[in-house]
């Protein structure tokens, strides 16, 4: 469990880290989104020890951020957005003097391990200056993951792969993910986060929104059954508009976009009402929108009510 209370980073004049306070459960796919500059990677500096906090605090797997962070690092792993390997050295010996300062019991099984399920051991004696980006982030992936940590942070991972290698990662996460470890994930595609994150936190200095995927997209648009009809869209809105359970209707051209709560329990009524009113449908679908659009919006609101305080 990661655990924090009005965490905060200041350097100099800028507050980084406003205040955080949040809870995360073991076992949990936690993605924490924002622009540039956000103060997400300041965030996970701090959780794994690395940073000091300004003031505020926080608790991993029960340990105390400040008092205990010999014990938060042996239980955490952590990929930076830009880690760094000894170029010079293969990728065999990067892991064995990272496997050795963590202190791990079984050195080259666990090297031999990881360097085999992220497709690196054919070419475990290759300096890893000779690696491309994708295999330096795999192996980066490997050296967070050899002393077998609860807790995993993961900033940026798959940022400028190339799509087979960034399908590796996502497949990779999951992988963990079904170990029942904690893993703490700040990215920019939205896609991925949408597909792998159990809750989604929005952060600009300070905590934004918080919720599931599901949870945000509900918040702000509301669940939405498209009605692909024959003709023009415009003559079913009649039909339906005077429906209690409505909230909203609008026809753009031969769609019908129907807001409505319990999708499952009205839609036989409004697709019975539709056809007795004469009305070729043609396709019924749920209208989902991406995790992209929801976060563009709900950065646009935050941005308008800091500019209106």
């Amino acid at each position: 469990m990661i655990e924090t209370t009005n965490l905060t980073k200041r350097f100099g004049e800028n507050t980084a880290v406003d205040r955080l306070t949040l809870t995360i459960p073991e076992g949990e796919v936690f993605g924490f989104l924002g622009p540039n500059g956000a103060g997400k990677t300041t965030t996970v500096r701090m959780l794994a020890g690395l940073i000091s906090p300004t003031a505020g605090g926080a608790t991993l797997l029960g340990h105390k951020l400040g008092e205990s962070d010999i014990e938060i690092r042996r239980n955490v792993g952590i990929l930076t957005e830009t880690p760094g390997m000894y170029e010079r050295l293969s990728a065999l010996k990067n892991l064995t003097i990272y496997a050795r300062l963590y202190e791990v019991k079984d050195v080259p099984g666990q090297v031999e391990k990881y360097l085999r399920m992220l497709g690196l051991w054919e070419r475990r004696n290759d300096a890893t200056g000779t690696f491309s980006k994708g295999m330096r982030q795999k192996l980066a992936i490997a050296r967070a993951l050899l002393h077998e940590p609860r807790i995993l942070f993961l900033d940026e991972p798959s940022a400028g792969l190339d799509p087979e290698a960034a399908r590796l990662v996502r497949d990779f996460i999951g992988d963990v993910k079904e170990q029942g470890r904690t893993i703490f994930l700040t990215t920019h595609n939205l896609d991925e986060a949408d597909r792998l994150c159990d809750r989604i936190a929005v952060f600009k200095s300070r905590l934004r929104v918080l919720d599931t995927p599901e949870g945000l997209r509900q918040q702000l648009y509301g669940r939405q059954v498209v009605f692909h009809l024959a003709s023009e869209a415009q003559t079913g809105v009649p039909i339906l508009q005077n429906l209690p359970y409505i909230k909203n209707i609008e026809a753009h051209e031969n769609k019908l976009l129907v807001a409505v709560d319990e999708l499952e329990l009205h839609n036989p009524e409004m697709i019975r009402l539709l056809v007795n009113g004469g009305q070729n449908i043609q396709f019924v679908g749920e209208l989902r929108h991406s995790l992209e659009e929801i976060y563009l919006q709900l950065i646009n609101r935050e941005e308008q009510a800091d500019g209106q305080n």
